[in-house]
């Protein structure tokens, strides 16, 4: 079981108030991790990625054991400790202004 930790405004979204763990077909993946959520959760599709081209919308960030994973090719492999559900992967919303 893979945990998932979203940020705040998107767990009032899909009605959860912790981290979800998530089963994860074959090798986890951001992409087959996002599937899991998407799954899971509809209510989320199109918050993380775009629905049609499955690119990570603008301001969302994937973090996994220590490391951003945002702009690494989606079948990229996660660590082994996310994999196992030691750590968590973690999604951020990005903040930008000046």
């Amino acid at each position: 079981m893979i945990q998932v930790i979203l940020p705040a405004h998107l767990k009032n979204l899909a009605r959860v108030s912790g981290p979800v763990s998530l089963e994860v077909k074959g090798v986890a993946t951001v992409r087959s991790v996002l599937d899991a959520v998407e799954g899971a959760y509809p209510v989320l599709l199109g918050t993380l990625r775009d629905q049609s081209t499955k690119k990570r919308r603008a301001f969302v960030r994937f973090f996994a054991d220590g490391r951003d994973f945002s702009l690494e090719a989606d079948d990229f492999p996660l660590p082994e400790a996310v994999a196992s559900g030691r750590e968590p992967f973690l999604v951020i919303g990005a903040i930008a202004g000046g």
